[in-house]
């Protein structure tokens, strides 16, 4: 039996986290993303850079690399949700579809022309199709141009882009065990995914949020961050029992996780452990440069490095063109996608781990991504100088015909009725889809585990054999009957009337067979255990009709308690979202109780509560603050509101969503990167540059990188800035930024 060496795993770990730490506090200095500063420390850590110590086993990093991996993909569901995807809507996933199939098409083509056999070449368009998005934010923020229009499409792109690379990842895997692609085994692969899928939300949504509600005051942080990263590991060993990467299964816990209202504190609690893990993911990526393929191979570093540039900036200019968006607005966001990252690392890492990747593709593509790295905010910049050089060469018809295009795209209207019956079969689609896969699954366990144990006791005769089924169909019963119930709300059917003073039934009809359809079949499939398929059938058909017969007498509290669970796992997936509303913390009459967030850019903070007066201008009633951990029950009219904090407030639904883009406004022209960036106060003198100076004309975003989140006028007057207000001497500021830059203002 092998012993472990701890010796050398500590000295291996101590090795690569001090170069990296040196490495990245250079980068840093720099300017540079702190990820190169990872590679260039895999890099002087590896056997290549023999000036320096070596690992003793690489086999001890590629161990801590693969927990980085979970870890990040962890976190990255963390950040992702059904909310997210629901507000990004389908033209940032039209647009992510047409980037990612036309970038693995390209790297396919590159590949075979480069003389890589099939499964290398979909791999390296695996690697090419994807953007980085710490990158990206990392350059926006560097140009300050995370307030531009562009910018919330981009991010919605690769949003979706993460979630493409995860099931890229499965199949991917597929392709790379059987070596080769075979159409039938695809198709299998994806359905069983997509079922997988649903099962692990649907039974994760309706349960983890109830279990973190019933017992929140039991859960400190310590103990959140147990559970939360053993919830992380369960569905990791889940996945790959259940034939899936372990990458998928840590993305899907992070993603059930996103939609519940402890979704921050985890991300807070996990965001060490993610730093630590995935920094040694990063150094272990270093570890495999080497300089010797890359002099060798420098053609095809370029090669690709043209190949990802131009074809990202094709690719995402067209697909936002086709989604209806301005050509300044698509060029924008093409050509901010220049870059390959971290999910290229992971790809590649998946295709080296099944022995299926050429060890050289490996370095190419670090190559290519620490070059794609440095010139981003090069395309960034030139975006619009390439716009307005198109702009004076394309025919004006062209143009008109793309901004005609845009504005027909995004002004369109669908009529009340068309909107109204596609929330209806909508409705009815999501719930078929999730019963079908609950009743699947739940046949499938009976058939694995309760049959056999009610055969191990009753015997093996007719009679038993009749009793598993009978216990089966008790167990599925319900969800059978669920599928069955009817999908047009009676308030719907009454606006339908009101709308068009008739009501089509062809659609009702239609979903009304494909329910008996699919639920005579789910009986069926358990009566075969016991009866001929013959037998089984009629015999489904007779227990479907008798079951519809029932529905239409059935009970009024039955209907309830199936509307109440559909209603609790609807609420556990808006969880966040209603929190923040308040839309299901209903207190009496039209009252709510929501917690919402104070933005930077709220027009309150630094504001006594005294002197905003929240009840008689909006009507609302403020009834804690929680700030830095701390909750503060029935404020004082002397606390003040700062950045950060989370407002309970009790008011009416109305009242409510007037009241949260106020609070939540945030300013995307500031970013805190670093810990010289302080909130401060002063006040200004006569020889300030600003005094006389108004907000706008004083610059002080652009020319100090600072946020001016309030200013003090005397003892008590506190002034929310305005563009037009001119400071004056004696003023003091509250304002975000670095220190130094903000002493000059002092005069």
């Amino acid at each position: 039996m092998e012993t472990l060496d701890i010796n050398s795993l500590i000295s291996d770990l101590a090795l690569i986290l001090m170069l990296g730490a040196v490495a990245t506090v250079v980068f840093k200095m720099l300017k540079q993303p702190i990820v190169l500063g990872y590679i260039v420390a895999g890099f002087l850590a590896s056997p290549h850079f023999e000036l320096l110590p070596s690992v003793a086993v690489e086999a001890n990093i590629e161990f801590w690399a693969q927990i980085g991996i979970i870890v990040l993909l962890f976190s990255l569901g963390l950040e992702f949700s059904f909310k997210k995807l629901v507000d990004v809507g389908g033209s940032a996933i039209l647009t992510a579809l047409i980037i990612v199939l036309g970038m693995m098409s390209l790297g396919f083509v590159v590949g075979k022309f480069l003389g890589y056999g099939l499964v290398n070449s979909i791999f390296l368009g695996g690697m090419i199709s994807m953007s980085s998005t710490t990158i990206i934010i990392k350059a926006l923020t560097d140009l300050n141009m995370r307030q531009r229009r562009f910018v919330p499409m981009t991010f919605a792109v690769l949003i979706v882009e993460d979630l493409f690379a995860v099931v890229m990842m499965v199949i991917l895997s597929s392709i790379a065990l059987n070596n080769s692609v075979q159409g039938q085994e695809m198709i299998v692969s994806v359905l069983k995914l997509s079922f997988f899928l649903i099962m692990w939300f649907t039974f994760g949504i309706f349960v983890i949020p109830t279990v973190f509600k019933r017992f929140k005051r039991y859960i400190s942080d310590e103990q959140m961050l147990i559970i939360a990263m053993g919830l992380c590991f369960a569905m990791v060993l889940f996945s790959i029992n259940s034939g899936f990467s372990a990458a998928l299964g840590a993305f899907v816990m992070g993603s059930i996780l996103a939609g519940t209202i402890e979704a921050e504190r985890i991300e807070r609690l996990i965001s060490p452990v993610k730093d630590l893990f995935g920094a040694v993911f990063f150094i272990s990526v270093g570890m495999m440069v080497n300089p010797m393929v890359m002099t060798k191979h420098w053609s095809v570093i370029a090669l690709l490095a043209v190949v990802v540039i131009v074809g990202m900036i094709v690719f995402g200019t067209f697909g936002m063109l086709a989604t209806g968006q301005p050509l300044k607005l698509a060029m924008e966001s093409g050509f901010s996608l220049t870059q390959i990252g971290e999910f290229s690392f992971i790809i590649a890492t998946l295709g080296t781990s099944l022995g299926v990747l050429d060890k050289s593709v490996y370095p190419i593509i670090v190559a290519v991504s620490v070059i794609t790295t440095f010139t981003t905010p090069f395309f960034i910049k030139q975006a619009v100088p390439c716009y307005n050089a198109l702009y004076k060469v394309l025919p004006k018809s062209w143009t008109r015909l793309l901004n005609g295009y845009s504005h027909d795209a995004t002004e369109s209207e669908r009529s009340e009725t068309v909107s109204l019956w596609k929330s209806i079969i909508s409705r009815y689609l999501v719930r078929l889809i999730i019963y079908s896969v609950v009743i699947i699954s739940l046949i499938a366990l009976c058939r694995s585990y309760l049959m056999p144990l009610l055969l191990k006791w009753l015997g093996r005769g007719n009679w038993a054999r009749l009793a598993c089924a009978a216990a089966s169909l008790f167990i599925i019963g319900p969800f059978i009957v669920s599928i069955m119930m009817p999908t047009v709300k009676r308030s719907e059917h009454k606006q339908l009337l009101e709308t068009t003073g008739t009501v089509s039934y062809v659609p009702i009809v239609v979903m009304v067979i494909i329910s008996l359809v699919l639920s005579t079949g789910f009986t069926a499939s358990v009566l075969q255990g016991v009866y001929h398929s013959g037998v089984a059938l009629m015999l489904a058909i007779v227990i479907v009709i008798a079951t519809l017969i029932a529905i239409i007498v059935i009970p009024t509290p039955f209907r309830n308690r199936l509307s109440q669970i559909e209603k609790r796992f609807i609420s556990n997936i808006n969880e966040r979202e209603n929190r923040r509303t308040g839309h299901e913390n209903n207190l009496v009459s039209d009252l709510h109780l929501a917690y919402m967030t104070v933005g930077h850019e709220c027009p309150f903070v630094g504001d006594r509560l005294r002197n905003l007066d929240l009840r008689s201008r909006y009507g609302v009633n403020l009834v804690n603050i929680q700030r830095a951990g701390k909750l503060h029950p029935v404020p004082t009219g002397d606390m003040r509101i700062f950045p950060g904090d989370i407002l309970g407030v009790i008011a009416t639904e109305d009242q409510i969503q007037r009241l949260l883009p106020l609070v939540e406004a945030q300013s995307a022209q500031v970013e805190v990167t670093s810990n010289d960036v302080k909130f401060i106060h002063f006040a200004i003198g006569a020889h300030s540059p600003i005094v006389g100076v108004s907000l706008e004309d004083s610059h002080l975003g652009e020319d100090y990188g600072a946020l001016l989140v309030a200013v003090q006028r005397g003892e008590e007057e506190y002034i929310s800035p305005t563009p037009d207000m001119v400071f004056k001497s004696g003023d003091i500021l509250w304002i975000v930024g670095d220190p130094k830059k903000l002493a000059s203002l002092k005069g």
